[in-house]
This record gives structure tokens, C-alpha cells and sequence, in this order.
């Protein structure tokens, strides 16, 4: 899980890096928010996983982390159009 969160740190501080830049970064801030927010949803249900019956509960955070970190795939651009954008960029770029 660690190795997962910092791939997504490294590609969103990359986007950040090529937006400072004044290049174009359509193609890399999809990228970033495509891995972040997968990646967030798939800590977020091992950490439910290990947590066993009470990950569910209210009692532990690991319940409102998955359930924050669902809206980043579905809210301000769905993982589906991260794909759309990534791929359409690959394509223009052939």
C-alpha cells in the first residue's frame, strides 16, 4: 500500500512540476488523478479488509476513508473520462 500511495505522490508532484513548467498537462494530471484516486479507493479497502467486521463500523476511520475516497472516482471527472483523455492524447500523439 505504501509503494502505491507513493507512485501516486510521485505522478501528481509530476504533474505539478509540468504544470509549473508551462507545458501542456492534460495528459498527466489525468494520469495522476486516474492512479491517486484508484490507488486511494484500493488502500482504503485493504485497510477495511485488515480491519476485519469492525473496518465497517464507525468506530475505526478506515469505514469514511473508503467511503471519501469512492467519490474521488466518480466526483470531478470519473475514472472512465481519465481514460477517455489519456487515451485520446496517446492517440494524437502516433
Amino acid at each position: 500500500m505504501a509503494t502505491q500511495i507513493e507512485c501516486a505522490r510521485l505522478l501528481t508532484q509530476q504533474a505539478a512540476a509540468t504544470k509549473d513548467a508551462g507545458k501542456p498537462v492534460t495528459q498527466k494530471s489525468a494520469m495522476a488523478k486516474l492512479y491517486a484516486s484508484e490507488t486511494a479507493v484500493r488502500v482504503a479497502e485493504e485497510s477495511i479488509q485488515i480491519h476485519g467486521g469492525y473496518g465497517y463500523t464507525k468506530d475505526y476511520p478506515a469505514e469514511k476513508y473508503w467511503r471519501d475516497s469512492k467519490l474521488c472516482t466518480i466526483g470531478e471527472g470519473t475514472s472512465e473520462i481519465q481514460r477517455i483523455v489519456i487515451a485520446k492524447n496517446l492517440l494524437k500523439s502516433l
